[in-house]
């Protein structure tokens, strides 16, 4: 039995924030924010446009003529920044779409959780014979806490806000679902982090400072010296596993669906399987919209026809934390 994914849908806001903007809020060169940040441009949501709001929307899209009382679990797999501190937000969708006889959970990992999702739900799928549609949905509002001015963050300025969702049916033997890889290494665990704001200072002073509300770096030199020299690595043992696991060889990859990066270090990763941009899409007019990236990088390859029926794709993630993560799926007939 194999379970497949029958639609994707996404949600992007209206607002543009570009290179222009990010350079002024930032300080920082326009040439340095679009050639070595990668970034040209990233969408920004309205007050009106909140996580669950347009977690709906991606929701909708991805459902289409599907009716939404057949889908039997909601698995909220985006940004742990949500509508409220505490908050369900799968729950949320769940009855903003009408999913009346869904279950709904949430699965966090930061922004490599919706490609570990994807094993999640299969798993569950297969395990328990009356879970059968089930929607993945990764939203991301995480441009509203980056403090531009603080230069520590800048490898967070390409966030942007945006929401995918994936529904996945069991039975589809169309763009089957195969293996996942993941590598974690916690060590890193705090080095990223809203630090105002949990029950580590509970009891402390009740007035968190400006700073203390964004999302912040312990240490930048400190996590640069020790994360540069084994990321590039462990994007390639991620793919490489995931592919093998799926019974390919690495030379098998036909179209990557990656986190967002900058362009020279996709290209890279890309020459190394004997790929080009044609095989894979560059999020550069979307920002890095936390676990949302693949699943558009899905949306746009098939969109522009670089992601073809009988392509081996690998769904790319990364997490701070630090995780990376990879899924396999043969796309089209199988």
């Amino acid at each position: 039995m194999n379970v497949g994914i029958k639609s994707i849908g996404i949600y992007i806001p209206e607002k543009i924030k570009d290179s222009n903007r990010i350079a002024e809020l930032s300080g920082i060169p326009e040439e340095v924010i679009r050639e070595k940040f990668g970034i040209r441009k990233v969408h920004e949501a309205n007050d009106s446009e909140t996580v669950s709001e347009m977690g709906r929307l991606a929701a909708e899209d991805a459902l289409k003529s599907f009716d939404p009382k057949k889908l039997d679990l909601i698995i909220y797999c985006g940004s742990e920044y949500k509508d409220y501190y505490l908050f369900n937000c799968a729950a949320a969708i769940q009855h903003k779409i009408g999913a009346v006889n869904a279950n709904a959970i949430e699965l966090h990992s930061l922004c490599s959780a919706g490609v570990y999702s994807l094993k999640v739900a299969k798993s569950m799928m297969l395990a328990d014979e009356e879970i059968n549609h089930v929607l993945l949905v990764s939203s991301s509002k995480e441009t509203q806490i980056i403090d531009y001015s603080n230069n520590d963050s800048r490898f967070m300025f390409n966030f942007g806000d945006g929401a995918a969702a994936v529904l996945l049916e069991k039975g589809l033997n169309e763009n089957v679902i195969l293996e996942t890889a993941m590598i974690t290494d916690g060590s890193f665990a705090e080095d990223v982090a809203v630090y105002g704001i949990g029950c580590k200072n509970f009891n402390g002073d009740n007035d968190i400072n400006h700073k203390e509300k964004f999302l912040d770096v312990a240490d930048i030199d400190s996590m640069r010296t020790r994360l540069d020299p084994i990321s590039f690595k462990n994007f390639q043992a991620v793919i490489d596993r995931a592919a093998e696991k799926s019974g390919y060889s690495p030379k098998d990859i036909d179209y990557l669906a990656p986190i967002f990066m900058k362009r020279s270090l996709l290209e890279g990763i890309l020459e190394g399987y004997g790929l080009s941009e044609n095989n894979s899409f560059v999020l550069e007019d979307y920002g890095h919209c936390q676990s949302a990236d693949a699943f558009i990088s899905l949306y746009e390859g098939e969109r522009l026809n670089r992601l073809k029926d009988g392509n081996l794709a690998i769904l790319l993630g990364a997490g701070t934390g630090y995780t990376w993560a990879a899924t396999a799926v043969a796309w089209g007939k199988y």
